[in-house]
């Protein structure tokens, strides 16, 4: 059974340990063994860097003992995704491991940045976009969020879905062995 890494700020809602049940539950249905940040148990919890780099640690040796990813691609404190789940997709991509990815919105990026801002972006002389500091907008297309997070999942062959259960179900396509042709 191939263990999937459940990206993404699910580890921090109120309900955390509760929603990780569920989505690894889910995954047996759709045969993986999900594998969640929170399945990490840290000694001695605090909050101080040294916990952080342990907490860090120990997800990256989660990762590597997954043959795949799954992020919550969800806009995290701002327009964007979180963070942490972007350095998750990329440290798992860099290891050639195939990465999905959901999200609760698949609205553009660039007007979630204006709608963060709650003001219009301004064009630029290149037809692309600024923000209400005069920083450029990613506007590449259809792209729901930064280009590199979106490359990531295209390279393993999908896109970002609206569900969790349907970016499991573009996993288990996908990576789905195909049918022996034994004599």
């Amino acid at each position: 059974m191939k263990r999937i890494y459940l990206a993404g700020p699910d580890v921090f809602k109120p309900d955390a340990l509760a929603l990780g049940r569920q989505k690894k539950a889910l995954c047996a249905e759709f045969g993986f063994e999900g594998v969640f940040p929170l399945d990490n148990e840290i000694e001695d919890f605090r909050h101080d860097s040294e916990t952080a780099f342990r907490i860090a640690r120990a997800n990256e040796k989660l990762m590597d003992s997954c043959h795949l990813g799954l992020a919550n691609m969800e806009p995290w404190h701002g327009p964007s995704m979180d963070v942490g789940t972007a350095y998750e997709m990329g440290y798992l991509r860099a290891q050639g491991k195939p990465t999905f990815a959901y999200s609760t919105t698949l609205e553009k990026f660039a007007p979630r940045v204006a709608s963060h801002f709650m003001s219009p972006l301004t064009p630029d002389h290149s037809g692309g976009l600024r923000d209400p500091h005069g920083h450029i907008v990613e506007t590449f297309g259809d792209l729901q969020d930064n280009l590199m997070m979106m490359h990531a999942l295209h390279l393993s062959g999908s896109g970002l879905h609206p569900t969790f259960n349907a970016a499991l179900q573009a996993a288990r396509d996908i990576l789905q062995e195909p049918p022996s042709s034994a004599p």
